[in-house]
């Protein structure tokens, strides 16, 4: 509102100093005085020749100057007079200055200004957000923010995950019960929520973390963090036949090509339960799938015996393993052999070839990058 107010004194300031010259009249004409002056003179010229105080001559030569300077007063006076079109002139500037300034300057504002921008002091300006920043910067800001505004919702759905992160885990306990008090209840939100009772509970599924999971598979039966945190509940707790149960029936449902498969199978593997064949028909040593068969392999690979389905595979694997040694760039390759030692139950050999995978990719950013996002997906450190 003051805004506005100083707006509107700056306008008519602006349009007072537009009329003001327009306004003020030219110095008042003293011609039309001087003309009756000099016609008295005439008149009294006049008196005193009648009177006998002149003679004729000196009242002639009189009248002479008089009219001279008659004659010159009034057109000195015909110049003063205004013209018509000045007048019109004058009128049509008023009437700019009166409406035309005030919309003309509106429309620039409404179309270039912010008319609802709030006050923005300066001190407040080393506050704003900045990208660079550290993220623990930001995490403060988006806190105080918070502190101001305890309901906004999506605030506490931003910060929650990142809190997370940062292994700040009873923070972020706080924050995703939040979102969900003032963003609304949903799968995810529950099941991030139970995630983070277990980071502060040192990664063990607790009572209070196992409820969220609960909810949030009463939510959204299919909820891939919530089944497989309850499989691992199950596994604690020592009822891996119930774990195996639950993670078979995740990977049977789950699609193929789902991020949490690998995991899943590993810890399928774990509980010495038998993991789906990805491809129909295909069965892996003890149950456990085949890694990345070629179509050939898996046509071949049904009549055969279990001991020969498994020989099978582990030459291909062999293989594979040999190659790399050869051709280190190929991190599709790396990926594939990792999680095949995954899927047959040989985590030591995942590991190693995770480390020369590594080593063999230490010098090309781009392959290094992708080598890490790939080992995340497979459920390893990146």
């Amino acid at each position: 509102m003051t805004l506005w107010f100083v707006f509107a004194l700056m306008t008519v300031a602006a349009i007072f100093a537009v009329l003001w010259p327009l306004s003020r009249r030219g110095r008042a004409d003293s011609g039309g005085s001087e003309v009756v002056v000099y016609r008295d003179q005439l008149a009294e010229i006049d008196r005193d020749m009648a009177a006998g105080i002149i003679g004729a001559a000196e009242a002639d030569a009189a009248r002479i100057e008089i009219s001279r300077r008659l004659l010159a007063a009034a057109d000195q006076s015909g110049q003063n007079t205004p013209v018509q079109g000045s007048l019109r002139l004058r009128r049509a500037a008023a009437l700019v200055a009166l409406v035309g300034l005030p919309v003309i300057a509106s429309g620039f504002y409404l179309a270039l200004g912010s008319p609802r921008l709030g006050d923005f002091p300066l001190a407040e300006r080393s506050k704003v957000a900045d990208a660079n920043q550290p993220l623990a910067n930001l995490v403060a800001q988006v806190e105080a923010h918070l502190e101001k505004n305890p309901t906004d919702g999506r605030g506490w759905t931003v910060l929650a995950p990142v809190l997370s992160r940062l292994g700040r885990y009873d923070d972020a306990v706080r924050a995703y019960r939040n979102a969900i008090t003032y963003a609304g209840d949903s799968a995810d939100r529950r099941a991030d929520l139970g995630e983070a009772l277990m980071g502060s509970a040192g990664g063990v599924v607790t009572a209070d973390a196992k409820a969220e999971f609960e909810r949030a598979v009463a939510l959204n039966g299919d909820d891939a963090k919530a089944n497989y945190f309850l499989g691992l509940a199950a596994e604690q707790d020592g009822r891996k036949a119930d774990a195996a149960a639950l993670w078979q029936k995740m990977l049977a449902k789950g699609p193929s090509d789902a991020p949490w498969r690998p995991l899943v199978q590993a810890a399928l593997v774990r509980v010495g339960g038998t993991v789906p064949d990805v491809a129909p028909g295909v069965g892996a040593p003890g149950g456990v799938s085949a890694p990345a068969l070629p179509d050939g392999a898996v046509a071949a690979a049904k009549d055969m015996s279990e001991a020969d389905r498994g020989a099978m595979i582990k030459g291909m694997v062999d293989r594979l393993a040999t190659r790399l040694k050869t051709n280190g760039d190929d991190v599709e390759g790396w990926l594939r052999l990792v999680r095949a030692y995954l899927v047959m139950g040989e985590r030591d050999k995942a590991m190693s070839a995770l480390a020369d995978a590594r080593q063999a990719v230490a010098k090309d950013a781009d392959r290094l990058r992708q080598l890490n996002e790939g080992l995340k997906n497979l459920g390893l450190d990146g």
